[in-house]
């Protein structure tokens, strides 16, 4: 996700200025971010960069109220500022999503007008540009979204990153069911900048969405989906986003048992085990394999702090219940509902499970 621009003249004397959350946050490390904002913000509890910093790193974490809170705080601080702006238009289209009624429209034009500005604050974003292109791809034309200015979002932050241009690119293609015109864009970022989690993660999603499904059929994905993972996933050495992308395209290609000894031979090695033990448990609960195994990965994921990203906590609640329903212990799953839905009070998974109890 993203984050400063920074005095130059105050670098000896200003600790600030030593400050440079975005990287931490662009990469997937949001823990880490929230620790090194929340000691800047103790320090100094009018610093607008730490705030942002904060709310994208809760945004990620699933802490959708004090996310919106600390944007909003942000903006109030420094209202020119990209990355106080692009914390506000995430954490804004984070709780549009959730409210999931007609309400939520003044939610999500006012992250769209975020966005936007925060594009404009600072052409150099790239986290703004990626919001901003997606949102106006996955927009009807009613909220000002078209491929068109989507597409014009990839050429914007092609000058500032090419490889993140040419990603953003490849997944607006995509999704507009124009895969063939997507794949070199996809192909050019994987070249460019090959241990780019981010980057992977787009393209092996892009390539398992309903979308390249309809137009290449679900057994030529399946294969691809097969092949592109075993190319991929000596790049993802390492990094658990990555990694976890490159299992789930395995679990899609229905290949669970080799999904699970990927994700678990690698679970001592990468950034963030904690991403692949609650992976694990996700493989537990969609293929009915390992699930004693999958139950306690996740009961381990709720003990501990995890990265976000994922799907939080909500997500550990409503796998384990999943497997505690195939396991027939039926009220265990119903606590696991429940404790997804007070976290989530809108999860459409765990109120699926909770009916079929």
């Amino acid at each position: 996700m993203v984050l400063p621009v920074i005095c130059v003249l105050c670098l000896v004397s200003d600790p600030q200025a030593t400050y440079h959350p975005r990287q931490d946050l662009e990469a997937g490390h949001y823990l880490k971010a929230q620790a090194e904002a929340d000691a800047q913000i103790q320090r100094n509890a009018h610093n607008p960069l730490a705030w942002a910093a904060r709310a994208q790193a809760l945004l990620a974490l699933q802490r959708l109220p004090e996310a919106l809170a600390a944007a909003e705080k942000a903006v109030s601080l420094n209202g020119a500022l990209a990355d106080a702006l692009l914390a506000r238009g995430l954490a804004r289209g984070g709780a549009a999503i959730q409210q999931r009624n007609l309400s939520s429209l003044r939610g999500i034009s006012g992250a769209l007008d975020d966005l936007e500005t925060a594009t404009k604050a600072d052409p150099t974003c790239v986290s703004a540009w990626m919001a901003l292109g997606l949102a106006y791809q996955q927009l009807p034309g009613l909220l000002g979204g078209s491929t068109r200015k989507a597409l014009a979002c990839a050429e914007s932050l092609r000058r500032v990153n090419p490889a993140r241009g040419d990603l953003l690119q490849g997944l607006v293609l995509s999704m507009d069911e124009r895969w063939n015109e997507a794949l070199p864009y996809f192909g050019r970022a994987l070249a460019q900048a090959p241990t780019d989690p981010e980057i992977l993660c787009g393209y092996l999603d892009a390539l398992g969405s309903r979308e390249t499904r309809r137009g290449m059929g679900s057994d030529e994905q399946k294969r691809r989906l097969a092949a592109e993972a075993h190319r991929l996933a000596p790049t993802a050495r390492g990094k658990a986003r990555a990694l976890e992308a490159v299992s789930l395209a395995l679990l899609d290609a229905d290949q669970p048992e080799e999904a699970w000894r990927l994700a678990q031979e690698a679970l001592e090695q990468v950034d963030a085990p904690s991403l692949l033990r609650l992976h694990l448990g996700k493989i537990a609960a969609r293929s009915g394999r390992h699930r004693e195994e999958g139950l306690a990965y996740l009961d381990r994921v709720l003990r501990e702090p995890l990265e976000g990203g994922s799907g939080g906590y909500p997500a550990a609640h409503w796998r384990k219940g999943q497997i505690l329903k195939d396991l027939g212990r039926t009220e265990e799953a119903r606590v696991e509902a429940q404790a997804t839905l007070r976290l989530d009070s809108k999860h459409p998974g765990a109120r699926k499970l909770l009916d079929s109890l």
